[in-house]
């Protein structure tokens, strides 16, 4: 008798914490959204018409033939003001769905890039010869927190 009191006790203890677990479930009011690669960028001085028509010619048709090709989901250009001369004064902003669908798409993005842009080489010239019109201070990735809970 003490054996199937102690067996249905432990069977009471352990629905009693999984009902527990299941109602202390977090709740956030927010949750991930999609993830950005930031390119922090600084005009040089008198190069800033040079620099933007490139951004809007060249830049631009890379970024709308990866949309697309489905691999971001948008991209914006956002002009800042520099506090000091070393600080960038542009930020070229790209959307992809997460993480994983920008590691994914990588391969599939270059072939594309190499399609739109052209080969290696060409990319490299025009590396250089952007160094002469701005400079690149940094890149980083960032995650957008959508301030809604999430869908269940």
């Amino acid at each position: 008798m003490n054996k199937r009191k102690l067996l249905i006790s432990c069977a009471v203890l352990v629905f009693a914490i999984a009902a527990v677990s299941v109602y202390a479930q977090v709740n956030r009011p927010y949750h991930n959204g999609s993830v950005w690669g930031i390119a922090f960028i600084r005009m040089k001085p008198g190069m800033e018409t040079a620099y933007l028509n490139y951004v809007a010619n060249q830049w631009k048709a890379e970024q709308e033939a990866q949309k697309k090709d489905g691999n971001i989901l948008s991209y914006k250009v956002i002009s800042v003001e520099a506090h000091t001369p070393g600080e960038f004064n542009l930020m070229l902003m790209t959307e992809y769905k997460s993480l994983a669908a920008m590691e994914a798409s990588e391969d599939k993005a270059d072939a594309l890039a190499q399609k739109v842009v052209g080969d290696d080489d060409k990319q490299r010239q025009g590396y250089r010869e952007r160094a002469e019109i701005r400079d690149v201070l940094g890149e980083r990735l960032g995650r957008e927190v959508v301030l809604e809970p999430k869908a269940r």
